[in-house]
C-alpha cells in the first residue's frame, strides 16, 4: 500500500527538431512557396508574375457558366508562374482552389488525385476522380507529361545567379565599411583619439580643424606628406555586379515572355507596347488556349479565352489601315464575281487563329 511513490510516469517520446518530421515539414514548405526555392521572392520575379496576372484576370472567358471568374483566373496565373501547375476542384457552381495534390496515372494522363483543400485552421484531405479535377500544367517533360514545370526552374542557372548576386550585395551592404575613412593623426593616447573619433561622426556641414601630421621629432624631418583621409569602401565595380545583375534579371524576364527591355529607365511608348503584344501573343494566348481546352473537356462546354482583346496586344493604327485594304479588296471581288469568304479564308483571316472574331 505504500509501494505508490515508487511509481515511474511513462517515458514520453518525442522527435528531435532534425528528425522526420521536421524533414518533411521543410519539404513540404519548399514545396508549396516554389519549387524551385530560389528567387521567388525577388522584384523581377514578382513583376512577372504579375503581369501574368493582370493579363489572365483581365482575359475575355466564354462558355465557361461563370466557373472561371477573375479571382480564379488570378490564382491560375499566379499558380503557373511558380509551380508550373494549377488544379482546381469542380464543385457546382465554383472552383476549388487545391493546395497540394498526388496522382495516379494510366498512359502518362492522370486518372484520380488525392487532394488537399485549404481550409482554416489546416487542409482537408479527399479523393477526386480526373474528371473532377481542372488540371493545367505548363512546360511539361516527356518524362512526365502530368505535371508541369514552372519558368523559373526551366530557368535554374539565372535564378541561382540573381539569388547568389543579391545575397552577395545584402551581406556586403550589411557588413562592409561604406563610406568609412582612415585618417591619420598625430601620436596620441586612446582617450584623446577616441574623442577625436566621435567628434569626427556625424560632423556633417561643420568646419573641423585639425593639428596636421607635419611635425619635427628628435631634430629630423618627417614626412613632408600631410594627413590625407584613405577610403576603406569596396570598389565593387570590378566585380561587375551590375551587369550580373541585368543580365541575370534579363534572362529570367525572358524565360517568362517579358522582353528586358520593358524594364529600362528609358523605355518608350512604342517599345512597351511590343513587349505587351509579345507577352499576350507568345506567353499568354497559348497559356489561355491550354486552360480552355482544358476547361472545354471537363466542364462539358466549348470555353474560348482571349488575351488580346482585352490587352489591346495589336497595333490599332496598322490594324486600321489593314480594315480599310481589305474592304477595298472585298468590295472589288465582289465586282468581280469572286467568292469573298473563300478569299478571306486564302489570307487566313479566321477567328480560330486568336486574332480576329466574327
Amino acid at each position: 500500500m505504500f509501494g505508490w511513490f515508487k511509481r515511474k510516469d511513462p517515458e514520453e517520446t518525442r522527435a528531435s527538431g532534425s528528425g522526420f518530421t521536421a524533414e518533411i515539414i521543410g519539404a513540404r514548405e519548399a514545396y508549396i512557396s516554389g519549387r524551385r526555392g530560389l528567387a521567388e521572392l525577388t522584384a523581377t520575379v514578382q513583376s512577372c508574375i504579375s503581369l501574368w496576372e493582370g493579363g489572365l484576370i483581365l482575359a475575355d472567358v466564354e462558355g465557361d457558366s461563370g466557373l472561371l471568374d477573375r479571382m480564379a483566373m488570378g490564382m491560375l496565373a499566379r499558380s503557373v508562374a511558380l509551380r508550373g501547375d494549377a488544379l482546381f476542384l469542380i464543385r457546382g457552381d465554383r472552383l476549388v482552389p487545391v493546395l497540394d495534390w498526388d496522382m495516379s496515372s494510366r498512359d502518362g494522363e492522370p486518372r484520380a488525385y488525392r487532394l488537399t483543400v485549404p481550409e482554416i485552421g489546416g487542409g482537408r484531405s479527399q479523393t477526386a476522380l480526373a474528371a473532377e479535377v481542372l488540371h493545367i500544367r505548363v512546360g511539361a517533360d516527356p518524362s512526365a507529361p502530368w505535371t508541369g514545370v514552372s519558368p523559373l526552374r526551366r530557368a535554374q542557372l539565372t535564378a541561382g545567379m540573381l539569388h547568389s548576386v543579391e545575397t552577395a550585395l545584402s551581406e556586403a551592404y550589411e557588413n562592409m565599411p561604406l563610406g568609412s575613412q582612415i585618417v591619420p593623426f598625430p601620436e596620441s593616447p586612446d582617450v584623446d583619439l577616441g574623442k577625436i573619433g566621435r567628434e569626427f561622426k556625424g560632423s556633417r556641414g561643420k568646419l573641423l580643424l585639425r593639428e596636421s601630421v607635419n611635425v619635427v621629432s628628435a631634430g629630423g624631418p618627417a614626412p613632408q606628406t600631410d594627413w590625407k583621409p584613405q577610403d576603406v569602401t569596396p570598389d565593387l565595380s570590378r566585380a561587375m555586379t551590375r551587369e550580373t545583375l541585368d543580365a541575370s534579371r534579363g534572362a529570367i524576364c525572358a524565360a517568362y515572355g517579358v522582353l528586358p527591355a520593358l524594364f529600362a529607365a528609358n523605355a518608350q511608348g512604342p517599345l512597351v507596347r511590343e513587349a505587351q503584344r509579345h507577352l499576350a501573343q507568345w506567353q499568354l494566348q497559348p497559356i489561355a488556349q491550354l486552360i480552355a481546352e482544358e476547361a472545354s473537356e471537363k466542364l462539358g462546354a466549348e470555353v474560348k479565352i482571349d488575351t488580346m482583346r482585352p490587352l489591346q496586344a495589336f497595333d490599332t493604327g496598322g490594324r486600321a489601315r489593314s480594315l480599310t485594304a481589305i474592304i477595298q479588296a472585298l468590295a472589288q471581288a465582289k465586282e468581280a464575281g469572286i467568292d469573298t469568304a473563300q478569299a478571306m479564308k486564302l489570307v487566313d483571316w479566321e477567328a480560330s487563329n486568336g486574332t480576329a472574331k466574327d
